[in-house]
């Protein structure tokens, strides 16, 4: 589903082909900053234009190639 706001846990680990647990762990460190900045978040789900900088380093319109 990349046409929705949010990217599940799940989906972060099937895409970078990781365990669950550490999928999680990786979307509850980001919301923890998310939250000390000040944004809304929510529990197993990240922004997914957070996620892609986070990984990728984009910013803005930019699209990855499907690593």
């Amino acid at each position: 589903m990349k046409n929705t706001v949010f990217i599940r846990a799940e989906e972060i680990a099937q895409e970078l082909q990781i365990s669950k647990a550490l999928a999680y762990k990786m979307v509850h460190d980001w919301n923890e900053a998310l939250q000390k900045r000040g944004y809304t978040t929510v529990r197993g789900r990240v922004s997914r234009k957070y996620y892609e900088e986070q990984i990728y380093g984009m910013t803005g319109g930019e699209q990855h190639a499907g690593v």
